[in-house]
């Protein structure tokens, strides 16, 4: 699925569908280092119920619109 990320938010941490029907992903860290990655996928494991390690970024690791996976085993 695709996503775009807003990182660097003071807002709490959310999920929500934009206009255009790509989720808009809300954190709080910055995108250094690959935290912003990190907690965008701990957002969206919260956001439908499955574990994080089942949540990866599979392209688009350095820009705000990210193609993310989400594998259930």
């Amino acid at each position: 699925m695709r996503v775009r990320v807003k990182p660097g938010s003071r807002a709490t941490p959310s999920v929500v569908e934009g206009p255009d029907g790509v989720l808009v992903v809300t954190v709080r860290e910055r995108a250094i280092e690959g935290a912003a990655n990190a907690a965008v996928e701990a957002a969206l494991a919260a956001h439908f119920g499955v574990a994080k390690r089942d949540v990866r970024v599979a392209a688009g690791a350095t820009a705000r619109i990210k193609t993310v996976a989400i594998v259930t085993d």
